[in-house]
């Protein structure tokens, strides 16, 4: 028979012999190959290659987590791509890593991914000290301040689950993989925060839930963007902290006051959807009438009396007592319940003008106008020293040379407190 390369050789006696070697495909370490598993052992996978030999794959080089059993990992007849360690060992067998070549396959899906900013995806796998191990065909991993936008408490929660994240450091001689999930929702909140503004315009009532509480305000979640609600928007009478008035988690209807576009900034109402108490003065008292109070604020011209919630008026210390009166305290105090005479009512600067010296015994004292319980049978609560005083009284406060409030210039607090909040 005539020798025919690649299909037969000469035998050691001479003869001619299948050439069963030049059937078997080219292998270098270092290869990339593709098989099928045929053994699943619980310390080595056995993999038909079409080599002469079947591949090994030792347990440490199945997946790139610890301590796995090779049952969880493959199957029977599952294909498989695994890079070659070493062709022959010392026992001729083909040792191979499947962990090694999903990190080669994985690693250049990465590079692609860091260089264009496009996320990636990957499964948590372990939560170590400092964050959680993703894996993405390589170890990736994840510090727990960029795991989401707030701090998240327990990372636990996300053990099992699928992230998408940005790539924010690599290093391929130490096969170190930084990522970011903050990058990738900040990005998300950015697209739906634009939405949002588009959507929404001033005059607008909305929906939303109490995410956060400040001293100057409330953030309200408008579906995934949050406006503000200055202390001085929460209600149409004096609050001290808005924790008095909210809560978390608390849904509530808003009106948008203001849009800042470039900035992506609501301002937010909550007093403007709830019954304006001046209303309520207008429809239901004139001038002449005496109704019940109780005073809030005692100043050197005079005292501040609240006829309903977030209604107060000024009595004159004047309008105090038919003497003289030098101090107002001498007459009034801070709490007390008073019957005043309403002797001007200006609707469009919202100021309440009252007296006491001008109720005559006997006269008639009107039902409060909201329906609420008459003032003397409520509770005696002292009002705090550091109440607020209505602005529409500045005037009276700038000439008697008394400093109004903390919170004369609401607008540029709450802008510079959500800046702060913001950074």
């Amino acid at each position: 028979m005539q020798q025919e390369p690649g299909v037969w050789v000469e035998g050691p006696d001479g003869e001619l012999v299948p050439d069963y070697e030049s059937t078997f495909p080219e292998i270098t370490e270092g290869q990339v190959v593709h098989g099928t598993v045929v053994r699943v052992d619980k310390d080595e996978v056995l993999v038909d290659i079409g080599y002469k030999s079947e591949g090994v794959i030792p347990v440490a080089e199945l997946s790139i987590r610890r301590s796995v059993n090779p049952a969880d990992e493959v199957s029977i007849g599952d294909e498989v791509d695994a890079l070659v360690l070493i062709k022959e060992d010392a026992e001729g067998r083909l040792i191979l890593s499947k962990k090694r070549a999903r990190f080669e396959l994985a690693w250049k899906n990465i590079e692609r991914a860091a260089e264009s900013g496009e996320p990636v995806t990957g499964r948590v796998i372990e939560v170590v000290k400092g964050g959680l191990i993703l894996d993405l065909g390589v170890r990736g991993f994840l510090p727990a301040s960029l795991v989401d936008i707030r701090r998240v408490q327990d990372l636990d929660e996300f053990l099992g689950q699928e992230l998408r994240c940005k790539v924010i450091e690599l290093n391929r001689s130490r096969n170190n993989v930084v990522l970011s999930r903050r990058a990738v929702l900040e990005e998300e909140r950015k697209e739906q925060r634009q939405q949002i503004l588009d959507r929404l315009q001033p005059g607008d009532v909305v929906e939303g839930e109490i995410s956060n509480i400040v001293d100057f305000g409330a953030f309200v979640d408008l579906d995934g963007m949050d406006g503000l609600i200055h202390i001085s928007e929460l209600s149409w009478s004096h609050v001290n902290h808005p924790s008095e008035v909210l809560h978390i988690g608390q849904t509530v209807k808003v009106k948008v006051l203001d849009i800042d576009r470039d900035r992506q900034r609501i301002s937010l109402g909550l007093k403007q959807t709830q019954n304006d108490p001046w209303q309520q003065v207008i429809e239901h008292y004139k001038e002449g009438d005496v109704v019940e109070g109780r005073v809030t604020k005692v100043v050197t011209f005079g005292a501040f009396v609240e006829i309903l919630a977030g209604v107060e008026g000024l009595v004159h210390i004047s309008e105090l007592a038919q003497h003289h009166v030098e101090n107002p305290r001498e007459v009034v105090s801070q709490g007390q319940a008073v019957n005043v005479k309403i002797i001007e009512i200006d609707a469009e600067r919202r100021r309440l003008s009252l007296s006491l010296k001008r109720v005559e015994e006997g006269e008639e004292v009107q039902p409060r106008a909201d329906g609420g319980e008459s003032v003397h049978l409520q509770p005696n609560i002292a009002v705090p020293e550091s109440a607020e005083v209505p602005e529409a009284y500045a005037e009276e406060f700038a000439a008697a040379g008394e400093p109004q409030s903390e919170a004369v210039d609401a607008a540029a607090e709450a802008e510079a407190e959500a800046t702060a909040a913001e950074e």
